[in-house]
């Protein structure tokens, strides 16, 4: 029985991790539409908030239903916010390799496929992750309905700065 299960597990961390890869068809195309740019355009302002901490910002961005995963656990946007402002996780350095952005409806689903320098818990860490951002236009206004990170199984490909 414990056999069964651990290789049930094991089938479906492969699986998963598969489909985590960095496909050839995540890149960043050149024929997006102006509001496939819109969206492109927020994401990196979004980083940048992040970085600089800027939870004002933050805060017109994340939508009050707005949810975050992360390698640590998962919670809603005013714990989003307190550990950004108190500093439990600082997005230092966002390099992103590679954008997509499909655009359904008033739905944009966007993957980034990135390196990510953080201080957790004060120590300063790199990872490769694909980042999977949903976005919801309402009012004539994205707002951020979620933000889940996928750890890649890639090593990190920028340089210590």
């Amino acid at each position: 029985m414990k056999k069964n299960i651990l290789l049930s597990i094991l089938l479906l961390m492969g699986t998963l991790l598969s489909y985590a890869q960095p496909h050839e068809s995540i890149q960043t195309s050149t024929n997006n539409t102006p509001e496939q740019k819109e969206v492109i355009e927020l994401s990196k302002q979004k980083w940048n908030w992040m970085a600089e901490k800027n939870v004002d910002s933050l805060n017109v961005l994340f939508d009050d239903k707005s949810m975050f995963i992360h390698m640590g656990g998962s919670w809603g946007k005013t714990q989003e916010l307190t550990t950004i402002k108190d500093g439990g996780i600082w997005y230092k350095k966002a390099e992103v390799y590679a954008v997509i952005v499909n655009i359904f409806g008033n739905t944009a689903i966007l993957l980034n496929d990135i390196d990510l320098v953080a201080v957790v818990g004060g120590h300063e860490v790199a990872n490769p992750f694909m980042v999977t951002e949903v976005y919801i236009k309402e009012k004539g206004k994205w707002k951020m309905g979620s933000l889940t990170f996928s750890h890649l199984m890639r090593p990190v490909k920028m340089t210590k700065q």
